[in-house]
């Protein structure tokens, strides 16, 4: 069965985002990037569309460069094959959901470790964004928390692995943020305590139990949509 992909609209909470090839802030590419990629995820490019390169730089007003570097990281994220929007499949999601709860599990464990006071100290400042911050502010800090922790493997493929799944996760973060998934941040929070007291397998146990509470959320939002 496909699984049913949808919209969260938040036109009333943000702007419309355009593309400038001299905006300072990010580079061209990883705004070209953070469109599409919704652009594909809320169903507005379904799947079997063709990607023409001059169409999409027409249409964000930028050169075919940044436009053709954001297509190459959708491509390497599975989203664009043989320049064609594909969307994985509700099993293809939890096929890829199970490969991150065992990384990232793994990863926890070399976080309790590994990582340094200063750098476990700076998980707790994402905990604190959690509890008090914007969404914008909560999905950055959820996905420093997660980022940081699988820096710690110090696994040059485990990371290439999870970054390839961006897109995906990207997905789940913001469902469960949006949707305000009970318990988000005290999860977080566990993690990092466990982390903290350098308990390795407890901290790996927490990550894969917090990540499957994810899955688990999304999957429970997409049925009553």
């Amino acid at each position: 069965m496909n699984i049913i992909w949808y919209y969260i609209d938040m036109r009333n909470e943000t702007e419309v985002k355009l593309v400038h090839e001299n905006n300072s802030s990010r580079p061209a590419y990883h705004q070209c990037y953070e469109i599409l990629r919704d652009k594909i995820l809320n169903g507005e490019l379904p799947s079997g569309t063709k990607i023409v390169e001059e169409k999409l730089a027409t249409e964000l007003g930028v050169s075919r460069t940044p436009i053709r570097d954001s297509i190459r990281k959708l491509e390497n994220e599975g989203l664009i094959v043989q320049k064609k929007v594909v969307k994985p499949t509700e099993k293809d999601l939890r096929n890829l959901f199970n490969v991150r709860i065992l990384l990232e599990g793994y990863s926890a464990k070399c976080a309790a470790n590994f990582l340094k006071d200063n750098e476990i100290e700076e998980l707790y400042k994402y905990v604190e964004i959690g509890r008090t911050g914007t969404k914008d502010e909560i999905m950055s800090a959820n996905e420093s928390f997660h980022n940081d922790i699988v820096k710690a493997s110090n696994n040059p493929l485990m990371i290439d692995i999870i970054d390839r799944m961006q897109a995906i996760i990207y997905l789940f973060r913001k469902t469960v943020v949006i949707y305000n998934r009970p318990h988000l941040i005290d999860e977080h929070e566990e993690i990092y305590e466990a982390i903290k007291s350098r308990s390795g397998e407890r901290a790996e146990e927490l990550m894969k139990k917090h990540l499957e509470n994810d899955l688990n959320f999304y999957l429970h939002v997409m049925s009553n949509q």
